[in-house]
């Protein structure tokens, strides 16, 4: 999507954030003259777990040409606050660009944002020239920042498309029809008969928590991938994909005896490579305390 983007701001606004990473504070006025991607980012959300490669080589590729990427950190939950859960999720992803932290959603507001992720791109003169909210669009994105970075120095020798766009327009694009949708599981957002608990759980606002070992909580679903966002650790979960161990199918973040770790807040892979239809998971616990907030899901 390109062009004036109805309902979004149409110049970069004050990036008034809590704090910064890699980074001193950034201005509008400090950026003037060079083209700035702007990404609102979540570090659990897995739609931008999806997008970070493209934003990193972006800033990879672009950044000594004049483009500036600032990532813009909004939490979705309460731990999404804590320093120490961004700064590591920042490390662990490898984003070396200036990091917004925009705990309280005051530039989220500025710029008329409503979702995670969202890309807006800006012109040398601060002009919104694109959004795109979601996945996909990369070759959209970097076609327009190569035209914005050319724009503002027509004398740039522009670098070849970048791998990760290259191979993203020529390989397989990925479906999401007939996936089951992202589930949350705290009072607020939860949606009654998505899932089913037995055993002793306590539901909270934003998730629900484990009061003893061997609580269990049932999940249908039809999708290929499964992930979960839970908290905190360390805490053991048993991943059984109906009623067996996942085998070939369990994700990345589940052992071969079919043992997942949460020891951080994070996202964590439980299912990959699930067959078509419908299935059933079934998380246990393996002692009290495990927070479970949403579970995503992928072709």
């Amino acid at each position: 999507m390109t062009g004036h983007v109805d309902g979004a701001e149409p110049r970069l606004p004050p990036i008034d954030v809590a704090r910064w990473v890699n980074s001193a504070p950034l201005t509008p006025e400090d950026l003037r003259g060079r083209v700035v991607l702007v990404d609102v980012w979540e570090y659990t959300c897995v739609n931008w777990i999806r997008t970070a490669p493209y934003v990193r080589a972006w800033h990879r590729d672009y950044r000594d040409l004049g483009l500036t990427v600032i990532g813009a950190h909004a939490p979705e939950f309460a731990f999404g606050r804590l320093p120490e859960n961004i700064d590591r999720a920042i490390r662990d992803h490898g984003l070396t660009y200036p990091i917004a932290i925009d705990d309280d959603y005051t530039f989220w507001r500025a710029l008329r944002n409503d979702a995670w992720p969202a890309r807006y791109l800006f012109d040398a003169d601060g002009r919104l020239a694109g959004r795109w909210v979601g996945e996909g669009d990369y070759d959209r994105t970097e076609a327009l920042i190569r035209r914005l970075v050319e724009a503002a120095a027509p004398a740039t020798v522009l670098p070849p498309v970048t791998a990760e766009v290259t191979a993203f327009v020529t390989g397989p694009q990925p479906t999401y029809a007939g996936i089951t949708p992202e589930t949350y599981l705290g009072a607020v957002r939860g949606v009654p008969g998505t899932y089913a608990l037995t055993g002793d759980w306590r539901v909270e606002d934003e998730y629900v928590e484990a009061g003893g070992p061997g609580a269990e909580l049932v999940l249908p679903f039809s999708a290929g991938e499964v992930n979960l966002v839970a908290d905190p650790g360390p805490a053991g979960i048993r991943v059984l994909l109906d009623g067996k161990p996942a085998a070939d199918a369990r994700g990345a973040d589940v052992g071969p005896d079919g043992r997942a770790l949460v020891d951080r807040a994070a996202m964590i892979r439980l299912v990959d490579g699930a067959t078509a239809g419908e299935h059933r998971l079934t998380l246990r616990a393996e002692r009290p305390g495990l927070r479970v907030y949403v579970f995503t899901f992928g072709p």
